[in-house]
């Protein structure tokens, strides 16, 4: 899946990373505790978060991953969206509920990845 079509899918507004709407993405997370997304996360291109904060943003480039969804209709201020730019990761907003997101993405073919046992 494209992320354009990520966009499409969860009607949501791009904030910055135009030059990566092409890029294809096979798998996604969910979560608000970046301590689980540095310890259960492995090869996800997509975070889906409510944390608005810069911390999101540094641990998606830790983790390689190339976008990051912030859910609820939450706005990140020019601090995060400037760390965005300078990793390379692109941010888009969306009304939807975290739950619904990642239901949405799943439906539409994004996986989880690897199984926590």
């Amino acid at each position: 899946m494209l992320i354009r079509d990520i966009m499409n899918v969860l009607d949501a507004e791009l904030l910055t990373g135009e030059e990566l709407l092409d890029v294809d993405v096979h798998t996604a997370c969910g979560s608000d505790m970046m301590s689980d997304v540095l310890a259960y996360v492995k090869d996800q291109a997509v975070l889906v978060t409510g944390l608005l904060n810069q911390q999101a943003i540094r641990t998606a480039a830790m983790m390689d991953m190339v976008c990051v969804i912030f859910v609820r209709g939450k706005r990140p201020d020019q601090k995060i969206i400037e760390c965005a730019k300078e990793n390379g990761i692109a941010v888009m907003t969306t009304t939807h509920r975290m739950f619904t997101a990642c239901g949405l993405l799943y439906k539409a073919g994004l996986n989880g990845g690897m199984k926590v046992k």
